[in-house]
């Protein structure tokens, strides 16, 4: 691991953390297709507090659904996306680990479901499946765990460095002006 790297993390350790997140996020979606087919039949694991459920989801995160063209319009958005995340990596001082994490984590979860987009017209696989009763949280997958964590880490870390700049500007010292008698 290189000091000098950005958040302390070489490109190639960046990308294959990343890379593994997509993996297991696609090994996942291919064992719930194999495993809970037909769609939309809840297996029950722990009760109906978490359920199986396999769904496509032609939208986002969450139900979000722009019409007839929302699997290309998230595909871009999502080359928008990893692009950005990137540049944020590289972007990033050595010490900045945290950052760097959030980063990997995002990235990997936007591009396991970016797959899904590419291969199928149907959307994306989800799986996991938790709630009571009628009150469900959307299904969901280990790609929209990894966004939303990283996400949620990236807006901490960020808030963080931004208090870090401003308690910093306000530790320097204002020049001192001669008084007039």
């Amino acid at each position: 691991m290189g000091r000098s790297e950005p958040g302390g993390v070489a490109p190639t350790r960046f990308l294959g953390i990343a890379a593994a997140i997509v993996v297991a996020d696609q090994i996942t979606k291919r064992m719930a297709v194999d495993a809970l087919s037909p769609a939309y039949v809840p297996h029950e694991v722990l009760g109906e507090w978490f359920r199986l459920t396999l769904v496509y989801n032609p939208g986002a995160a969450f139900g979000l659904h722009l019409g007839s063209y929302s699997r290309w319009i998230f595909m871009v958005l999502t080359v928008v996306a990893v692009v950005t995340m990137w540049r944020l990596y590289r972007a990033s001082p050595p010490d900045a680990i945290w950052r760097v994490r959030a980063l990997w984590c995002v990235t990997g979860g936007a591009f396991g479901n970016f797959i899904d987009r590419i291969i199928s017209p149907r959307g994306v696989v989800d799986f996991l499946d938790v709630g009571v009763g009628a009150w469900r949280w959307p299904t969901f997958n280990l790609a929209d765990i990894a966004v939303s964590t990283g996400a949620i880490l990236l807006a901490i870390v960020l808030w963080n460095e931004e208090e870090e700049r401003v308690a910093d500007a306000k530790a320097v010292p204002l020049p001192e002006h001669p008084t007039s008698p």
